[in-house]
């Protein structure tokens, strides 16, 4: 039996000494580009609300004020171009406390499934915001993926500073659901869309593993990417403004 043996070449050494550290400088890239996916996210849900608190037809201001919660799922651009990896995912913000009567807690990462967040006409970037009415709404979305019209009710929420939600649907909804595209809100019904925490983002975004109860509960601190978000909903619905208090 004749052995043959094969020497690697100058050249095969030199290709594959080059693979290998192309792959090392890649990998941290490609770690640190995920988390700035997330982080650009937290960025994008504050200028979203800030946007739409200063609309004469956004949320009405009495709505966000008898709010336990907030949900933003924002279009990511970047260079101008929709990200379809993040479309569907933002945030979620409650008031702290036994009773949700509190501050606005720190961000915990969101991600939806099914219902209206995969489409994209024309490749349009559409702004999600809904409004989480009451306690048994926000445990919902706290505990798991809550799909939405099941287990827990959603209604189109209606629009202008100063309107009331008049109607049986909103009144009773545990949820108010608004978009807004091309600049415009309107009320939205996301009925059969499914929400829940985002696992993976929330560990990158507070470098542990973490769930959305302990977020809530407070056991972690905001980002700084956050800090808009948080500073316009306290200026505009401080926890002095909540029914509850």
């Amino acid at each position: 039996m004749q052995l043959h043996r094969y020497a690697m070449t100058a050249p095969s050494a030199t290709r594959v000494i080059y693979v290998v550290a192309l792959a090392c400088l890649l990998v941290p890239s490609l770690a640190k580009a995920a988390d700035d996916a997330d982080t650009d996210r937290i960025t994008a849900s504050g200028n979203v609300m800030k946007e739409l608190l200063n609309a004469s037809s956004g949320v009405p201001r009495g709505l966000l004020n008898k709010a336990d919660c907030v949900i933003i799922l924002p279009s990511v651009k970047k260079g101008g171009f929709i990200v379809g990896a993040q479309y569907g995912k933002g945030l979620m913000t409650c008031r702290s406390g036994q009773n949700f009567n509190g501050a606005w807690s720190a961000p915990i990462m969101m991600q939806s499934s099914g219902g209206s967040f995969g489409l994209q006409a024309g490749g349009q970037a559409t702004d999600f915001v809904i409004l989480v009415m009451n306690e048994g709404g926000a445990r919902a979305v706290l505990n798991g993926k809550a799909k939405l019209g099941a287990d827990a009710s959603v209604a189109a929420g209606p629009l202008g500073r100063d309107a009331e939600a008049s109607t049986n649907a909103s009144m009773s909804a545990q949820m108010l659901s608004y978009s807004r595209s091309q600049g415009a809100f309107a009320g939205v019904s996301l009925s059969g869309t499914s929400l829940g925490p985002d696992s993976g983002a929330n560990e990158k975004i507070y470098g542990k593993k973490v769930s959305g109860p302990e977020i809530f509960a407070g056991s972690v601190k905001a980002p700084a990417a956050a800090s808009r978000l948080l500073a316009t909903l306290k200026s505009a619905s401080p926890p002095s403004a909540h029914p509850k208090n």
